[in-house]
């Protein structure tokens, strides 16, 4: 069969467009879908991973503080227990010394049946006795008083002022580190740091051979650190862990003093 010309022209047109498509199908550019999504995903799991590390970061902070109060919390308890202790050893001890008090009254009372004295020397032992005996009450009962009011009152706004007056008229009293010691934890627990520091300070250096003396050195090595003198709390808290290794004060400064140097 013979082609017309306008037949042999419509293939031609039918050829070039053929042509024509299969060069620009070459030529487009090849997207590679599945490198992208994968680079994404990559993306979105480093993202998760950050978000997931940051969670427990936060979880950690809220769990060593809720540590830290726990450990404030168990020392202020062991500080009352502490006290309490303190209050009825100070109770027997004024118990057996007023027992002692009354058996020498009546030895001296025997001895002048036995043996009788003039009737002024009688007033004058008489006035002896209970002159020594005033004076030792009104300083136990002073420092009663103001134990009384953290212990058992908890008024502690007054018993400040309290164990202040304690210590001013009875300096050289055998309850002075004790009274230093709650003055200066009543100041801590009250915010007035440098006042309290003072008086922890006064235990550790004018009483050395007190039992409150690692007690004091722990709260003078936390005033430091709540200041932010960390040096001073990091010195303070080795002190007291290496002179008193066995004591409470000193496990408890331990965890403090790994925050603190990690």
């Amino acid at each position: 069969m013979k082609l017309t010309l306008s037949t042999r022209a419509v293939l031609f047109g039918i050829s070039l467009t053929a042509s024509t498509f299969s060069v620009l199908a070459a030529q487009a550019p090849v997207i590679d879908v599945s490198s992208t999504s994968m680079n994404n995903q990559s993306a979105g799991s480093l993202s998760e991973q950050l978000a997931n590390i940051e969670r427990k970061l936060d979880v950690r902070n809220r769990a060593q503080v809720n540590i830290q109060r726990q450990l404030d919390d168990l020392q202020t308890q062991v500080n009352e227990l502490r006290g309490v202790t303190e209050l009825h050893t100070h109770q027997l001890s004024q118990v057996l010394e007023r027992q002692r008090e009354l058996y020498q009254e009546l030895d001296r009372r025997v001895s002048q049946a036995l043996q009788p004295t003039p009737q002024a020397t009688n007033v004058i032992d008489t006035a002896v006795v209970s002159k020594h005996y005033s004076d030792d009450l009104t300083e136990n009962e002073a420092y009663d008083k103001a134990l009384n009011l953290v212990l058992k009152d908890k008024r502690y706004e007054q018993a400040i002022p309290a164990f202040q007056s304690f210590n001013q008229t009875y300096p050289q009293s055998t309850y002075a580190p004790n009274a230093h010691y709650w003055l200066g934890q009543l100041l801590f627990n009250k915010g007035e740091l440098a006042q309290a520091a003072q008086e922890f300070n006064t235990v550790i250096e004018q009483f050395k051979d007190s039992n409150k003396r690692p007690d004091a050195l722990l709260k003078l090595a936390m005033v430091a650190q709540q200041q932010n003198i960390t040096d001073r709390a990091v010195k303070l808290y080795r002190q007291l862990i290496t002179q008193y290794p066995d004591s409470t004060s000193a496990q408890l400064a331990k965890p403090r003093l790994e925050n603190l140097t990690q």
